[in-house]
Parts: C-alpha cells; structure tokens; sequence
C-alpha cells in the first residue's frame, strides 16, 4: 500500500516549492517558450524535479510521465505509472494569477488510482486548496466531500471560459482559472455545470482532475464521448469533457460537428 499521508506531504511541498517562485508574491522569474504558445518557466523544471524524486523513492515500481520530463516508452511496461503537471496554469503563474495547481495522479491499466490537485494560492488563509480522489473512494477538497453538479437542462448552465460562442448564449460564463484541471474541478465541486476543452492536449493535463470529478458523481469523457485511457504511447488525445450526467449528451451533440472539424485542423 501506497503511504498517502507521504504523498499528501510531497504533493504539499511541491506547492511550497512554486508558491516560493510565484510572481504574485513578488519574486523574480525565468520564463521562455519551449516552442510557439507553450510557456514555461524555471519553477516548473524545479517542481517537475523535486516531484520525480521523492515520487520514484515514496514507489520505485511506478513509471513516470511528465510535461517537463523527456518521455520514455519505458512506462509502458509498468503497471503503475506517475502522471504529473508541476505547474498547470502556467500562463497564471507566471502572470502571477492564482489560477494554477500541481497536478500528480497515479495510473493502473490505463484508469487513474489516485489523484491530487494542489492550488496553494486559491483559499490562502486556509493553506491552499487540496483537491484529492482515490478510485472507488469518493472525492475531497479540503477534507470535505465533493458532489458534482446535477444541472437537468443545459441551458443555463453555468461554463468556466474566457468568451462564449454565439452557440453558447444560452449558457452562463464564469471566469475560468487558466488551469484546466481546476476548471475541471470546478465541475466536480458543483461551481460549473459544463467543462469542454475541443483542441489537442496530453494526459497529465487531466489525469487527476478527471477521476477528482468522476469521483464526485460528474460524468467525464473525451470530446466524443470515448472513455479516456491513460500511460498510452502517444500521451496527446483530443478533448475533455466533464458534466452534470443529465447534460452530458445534450453537450455531446452541440460539440460534435465543431469537433470533428477541430481534431481533424489541429492534429499534431
């Protein structure tokens, strides 16, 4: 058996260890572009560093797939794979918006065991907020359960993003924090009704967040409606979506021509 109250630890101290480089208490970052819109900054590799340490120690037998991390097939061989974002928002973090997390979740035959999201900004005065999930065994933020959204009609319902389309008036936008693992957590604690992402992204960007929301009672797949496999050899895949179920296929249908249009335009 894993040693959660070590992993809470690691995962705790990780936030420490951005929160210690966050603009947004003034101090003074490095940040570049690894290529054209994808940023990243020096607590990144220095989070992405400390995690894979003291991870690889608390489960020697895990694989390990990371942002920051060259890949390696290896992983495919392990039953047990590390899936971790240090910093996801990192565009948040390094405007010094607190709209970020540390993302680590643990991956067995293709499905997330456990999942940890760690916003230390948001809810400062109570030290951050912990978001944990363990497969079959509920969801917490804080300690206390989380129930997702049970929206009936999609209309209405309350979205986390920067603009809506003119198909989307009927929604209700909310500000979204640049994180998608926090707006897909904001699902699972019944502050959005509705979460779509339709463009190309990797697994460690969702792995936590997705199990955080189906363990609080959401229903989560890719932009299709497919179920969302994890550790596979190319990491990318196209879409998420998490939802009120009673809302999920009615989104389902309004996506479907935008995003097969999008997937097939953006395919990497």
């Amino acid at each position: 058996m894993i040693d959660r109250q070590r992993l809470d630890a690691i995962v705790r101290e990780a936030g420490r260890i951005a929160l210690g480089a966050w603009p947004g208490d003034g101090h003074a970052l490095e940040a570049w572009e690894k290529t054209p819109g994808s940023p990243v900054c020096s607590a990144d590799l220095a989070v992405d560093a400390f995690l894979k340490r003291e991870l690889t120690q608390l489960l020697p037998s895990a694989g390990w797939l990371s942002e920051e991390t060259i890949d390696s097939v290896e992983r495919l061989g392990n039953g047990l794979v590390w899936l971790v974002d240090p910093i996801d928002g990192t565009r948040d973090f390094i405007a010094g918006r607190p709209g970020w997390s540390v993302s680590v979740a643990l991956v067995s035959a293709s499905r997330p065991l456990l999942g940890y999201l760690y916003a230390p900004v948001r809810a400062r005065e109570s030290g951050g907020e912990m978001w944990v999930a363990e497969a079959g065994h509920g969801a917490f933020r804080n300690g206390a359960p989380l129930r997702a959204s049970t929206r009936g009609e999609i209309t209405g319902a309350r979205f986390p993003a920067r603009d809506l389309m003119a198909e989307e008036s009927d929604l209700v936008r909310i500000e979204p924090p640049n994180s998608i693992a926090l707006r897909i957590a904001m699902v699972a604690a019944d502050e959005a009704d509705l979460l779509a992402s339709l463009r190309w992204g990797y697994e460690w960007d969702i792995a936590a967040a997705t199990l955080i929301a189906r363990e609080a009672g959401a229903t989560v797949t890719d932009a299709f409606g497919g179920k969302l496999d994890f550790n596979q050899r190319d990491p990318r895949a196209f879409g998420v979506l998490a939802a009120a179920p009673a809302i999920h296929a009615e989104a389902l249908d309004r996506l479907a021509e935008r995003a097969r249009k999008l997937a097939v335009r953006g395919r990497p």
